[in-house]
């Protein structure tokens, strides 16, 4: 049906994605992918309606108590989800509703897997406390995703009242960086100077105060950028394959403690994010002084 080569299917990759994705789940993922769409004409929307119903079988699993059958329906659930976008940037078979499509998705195959092994461990063995690791993982991961829109927000209305203040005369640092992921920031503001040093524009960084506690982030940042992989190392999707995909490998007594091992890492991260955010909008300046503090 389609003469695509796996060349085609890595240029579909996001930038830069989870270190899961990229190492664990890619490979699989693109190769299936390839195969797809030269091979089918199941749309964007069928894969992630796939996934879904994976999702229910890997549930149906963990409360059957076939925890290693679970996992790996788990991560054949999240492999097919990384599908659909590929195909529809491939193929530009992509929806509006794809989009909400996905989103739920992934919800429903956590909520499903959480309450599969949660229950499923209780009535087997009437322990309370994998059911409120099961309670605690959806708590989490409701929570990161109400997290990420409002802190969004937050950068949004930052970012807007620094023009502001500025008058426009100013590019922000991760713009700048946006252009030149894999550039230390010194190095890309530098270079972009010599560019709009004819627009009298100035580069201003509002992790200043970030970047000055923790240098060597920068440096990590671009070594985690050049294997296309994010700085956020534990987010949602390394959050659901230790719970979802590792615990259930070393057995039901492994639930629990990589349950909360993993929600402390990710709690962590997320608390992170609310750090830089908080720092970011503190830098906002009032003053031609306070001006000065966050140009590079």
């Amino acid at each position: 049906m389609g003469g695509f080569t796996l060349d085609d299917i890595l240029a579909t990759r996001k930038p830069r994605d989870s270190w899961w994705t990229v190492f664990m789940v890619d490979p699989l993922a693109c190769r299936l992918a390839l195969l797809v769409a030269n091979h089918t004409s199941i749309t964007p929307n069928g894969l992630t309606r796939l996934s879904i119903l994976i999702g229910f079988a890997s549930a149906a699993a963990f409360a059957e108590g076939t925890l290693v059958a679970g996992a790996v329906l788990f991560y054949l659930s999240f492999t097919v989800d990384c599908m659909d976008g590929k195909i529809a940037r491939l193929k530009g078979t992509g929806t509006p509703f794809g989009l909400w499509l996905d989103y739920v998705g992934d919800r429903v195959r956590v909520v499903s897997c959480a309450f599969g092994w949660g229950f499923g461990e209780y009535t087997r063995t009437g322990d309370t406390d994998v059911v409120l690791a099961a309670v605690g993982v959806v708590v989490l991961d409701l929570f990161r995703y109400i997290n990420g829109p409002q802190l969004k927000r937050v950068k949004d209305a930052t970012r807007a009242l620094v023009e502001a203040r500025l008058e426009g005369q100013c590019v922000l640092a991760e713009s700048v960086l946006r252009a030149r992921p894999r550039t230390e920031l010194g190095q890309a503001a530098a270079e972009f100077g010599e560019v709009a040093d004819d627009t009298g524009a100035t580069v201003v960084d509002l992790q200043k105060a970030f970047h000055a506690r923790f240098p060597w982030y920068d440096r990590f940042r671009v070594a985690l950028v050049r294997r296309r992989v994010r700085t956020h190392v534990v987010s949602g999707i390394e959050f659901h394959a230790a719970v979802f995909v590792v615990a259930p490998l070393f057995g039901a007594a492994a639930l629990v403690p990589v349950s909360l091992v993993a929600g402390a890492l990710l709690l962590a991260f997320e608390m992170s994010l609310v750090y830089r955010v908080w720092l970011a909008s503190r830098q906002v300046p009032g003053t031609a002084d306070e001006r000065e503090k966050i140009l590079i």
